[in-house]
């Protein structure tokens, strides 16, 4: 077993809701469960949403996907902290036909149509479809999401389409921009719980076995989910859709949860092993945090790393004060990180996950 395989088993569940609005006991049947044990929980507690209409769509996009200047948020034109080449207005923009970017905007499946047969309830899931450039939905086609190598069309944002430079892909793959791949991942993620054991007759796709990521893509979406967390934007989506559909993204309200199920050593963890889990405060934190040294590690000798859930070594702490480590987290990109007591250990190995805001 690889050290970065040991080190994606390693996060533990999260207590509690961190952001959103989440109805009181909503996910009290998953708690304490990793791999397929936790895909099986969640999708019981999301399954059997409020299934609408796709006619509907272009009237609940104006509540679930509207910019604080009331335009259309399009996550293929949008420029987060800049000025976008154009925007879309509410209803006066909806396609129609289009020539060229700008013309007007449509209902993207993000999770292509085709990859489960036009059926329903997936066809109108909100939780997958959103509001994009019509021309750029086409340039996108039912293409894979991936790591764009050489481009052959990039749109005004910067998102691309040309040939994959993602490991274990070799096809032609859409990259949208860094600000939005968790965005897409987490949709991603949420039709693979959702429609767990029932994408009977789904044609599949070169990136998903009916519901079901291939391996490719499961070490692509965890990465994006990753480097761009849960936005506030996402947050908001997430509780106006509940409004809607009557279900959730469990992935936005506990972004844990994928590496609980899709991490290689998911479900592995000994609960007598809970007397190694290292106390991190605050946490959630910003700016910095403190690992208190636990009593059987080498204080003289210690040593705390932080590792991204892909299992990339990010930053390292050594200087003991009092017991304490204080970790720095200002050049840290907020996520959810493993923290390990790297050196000074009796028999055991002291560890725990810290989310940086």
């Amino acid at each position: 077993m690889t050290k970065r395989n040991t080190l994606l088993g390693l996060l533990l569940l999260f207590s509690g809701a961190l952001f959103s609005q989440i109805p009181n006991g909503y996910y009290n049947s998953a708690e304490g469960l990793y791999g397929t044990a936790l895909k099986q929980a969640l999708h019981d507690i999301i399954d059997n949403h409020t299934s609408v209409t796709y006619q509907s769509l272009w009237t609940y996009f104006q509540t679930t996907d509207k910019k604080s200047n009331g335009k259309v948020w399009d996550m293929y034109s949008d420029v987060p902290g800049g000025t976008p080449a154009y925007e879309f207005t509410f209803v006066s923009d909806q396609c129609g036909s289009y020539n060229s970017e700008g013309d007007c905007y449509n209902r993207e499946h993000s999770f292509p149509a085709s990859w489960f047969d036009d059926s329903y309830p997936m066809y109108s899931d909100l939780f997958q479809l959103v509001p994009t450039d019509g021309y750029v939905n086409n340039r996108r086609s039912n293409y894979p999401f991936g790591k764009v190598g050489s481009a052959t069309w990039t749109s005004t944002n910067g998102s691309k389409l040309g040939s994959s430079a993602t490991s274990g892909y070799s096809g032609t793959v859409f990259e949208p921009i860094d600000a939005y791949k968790g965005d897409f991942a987490r949709n991603y993620l949420y039709m693979a719980t959702r429609y767990y054991t029932e994408d009977s007759g789904w044609p599949g796709s070169d990136m998903f076995n009916g519901s079901q990521p291939k391996p490719w893509a499961v070490t692509l979406l965890l990465q994006w989910h990753q480097l761009d967390p849960v936005s506030q934007k996402e947050i908001d989506r997430n509780n106006a859709v509940y409004t809607i559909q009557h279900n959730r993204n469990p992935f936005i309200d506990h972004p844990e949860y994928a590496v609980n199920i899709w991490s290689s050593n998911a479900g592995v963890e000994d609960p007598a092993e809970a007397q190694y889990q290292l106390r991190i405060y605050p946490n959630p934190a910003s700016g910095k945090c403190f690992v208190n040294i636990p009593e059987g590690a080498d204080a003289g000798n210690a040593e705390v790393s932080l590792y991204s859930i892909t299992g990339q070594k990010v930053h390292t702490e050594a200087a003991v004060n009092n017991n304490t480590i204080t970790i720095d987290l200002q050049k840290l990109t907020p996520g959810l990180y493993f923290v390990v007591l790297e050196n000074g250990i009796n028999a055991q190995q002291y560890r725990g996950k810290l989310l940086v805001r």
